[in-house]
């Protein structure tokens, strides 16, 4: 046989990491949403003020050193005692309203973040074990998981919140109040994603791929962190893009209740509460300003998890 003779077509290179995610389903869903685009840019501003406000931040609010009290009440843009100009105005005490903002953003970004990663961590964990083994531990989890979703998140949050800050020195308790507060708040949001990854979990472990591993002899461990776990994955990165937001949420709620993070390394809730105290009085900026931040923060990040669970849905693909 005669070998052929035409020329030969070059061989197609791969397509690199950026051409594979512009090609992808989820970016066409992305950059078809005008709404996602807008929020996607609004968290990632608001993100890195807070990150950075170290750096940004034309003012150390909680330095005293760099406070000057005859400065406070300065509404925004007005030139205060010392001459300087707040571009958002000041608090009671002379802080530059916008740096005590971004400051306030770090704490309350840093608790949202740890107290999500600890509810999904632990969430998952159980979800596994109750979806993969079965039986009295599947039982017992899913009841205690039934119980707790019976209650408002909050009111488990202050219940754990009081009773680990009973149990800790009183002259430890303002040091450990954020780790405590992230604690409260893992802990009252990790049965939503043992819930889900449960369900999906019981569907995996019935599929060939598991009954090929089990005949290999791996260890059901192994089995669960390197075959089924990827794939329950999908549904718990929704859960905890809006669980993000509703983590921020109650922690500002804990810090206006008064039970949060200390004086000391006030959040947005905090500063939100002291607003409160002279909101009728004519200092509108002070409760406004925090106030706003917040809900521009938590309904970026809800619009995200929104986005990603519309995208991440097969039946909604056209």
């Amino acid at each position: 046989m005669s070998e052929p003779t035409g020329p030969i077509a070059p061989a197609t290179p791969p397509k690199t990491f950026a051409q594979r995610v512009f090609d992808s389903d989820i970016w066409f869903s992305y950059s078809r949403s005008p709404v996602t685009v807008v929020a996607s840019v609004v968290a990632v501003v608001l993100i890195l003020m807070a990150v950075l406000a170290p750096v940004l931040a034309p003012h150390t609010p909680f330095n005293p050193a760099t406070i000057v009290l005859m400065d406070g009440f300065t509404p925004p843009g007005g030139e205060s005692f010392s001459g300087n100009t707040y571009l958002l105005g000041t608090d009671d005490q002379g802080r530059d309203l916008l740096s005590t903002i971004m400051y306030g953003s770090r704490v309350s970004l840093f608790v949202g973040f740890s107290a999500t990663l600890f509810a999904m961590t632990l969430g998952i964990a159980l979800g596994l074990a109750a979806g993969y083994r079965g039986g009295l531990l599947d039982a017992v989890i899913m009841r205690v998981a039934d119980v707790q979703l019976s209650f408002p998140a909050i009111l488990i949050a202050l219940l754990i919140f009081g009773v680990a800050q009973g149990l800790i020195p009183a002259n430890q308790q303002e040091r450990t109040a954020v780790w405590v507060l992230i604690l409260a708040i893992g802990l009252s949001n990790w049965a939503q994603f043992a819930r889900t990854v449960r369900g999906t979990t019981m569907v995996e472990r019935n599929k060939d791929y598991v009954s090929a591993a089990r005949l290999l002899g791996r260890h059901p461990l192994a089995i669960v962190i390197r075959h089924v776990l990827p794939n329950v994955l999908g549904p718990v990165l929704v859960i905890a893009t809006i669980s993000l937001a509703l983590a921020i949420i109650e922690e500002a709620t804990l810090s206006f209740l008064g039970v949060g993070v200390p004086p000391t390394q006030p959040s947005l809730g905090t500063l939100i509460r002291i607003g409160q105290r002279f909101l009728f009085s004519g200092e509108w900026w002070i409760l406004a300003f925090p106030a706003l931040m917040l809900i521009l923060l938590a309904l970026s990040v809800n619009l995200l998890g929104d986005w990603l669970r519309d995208a991440l849905n097969p039946r909604l693909r056209k």
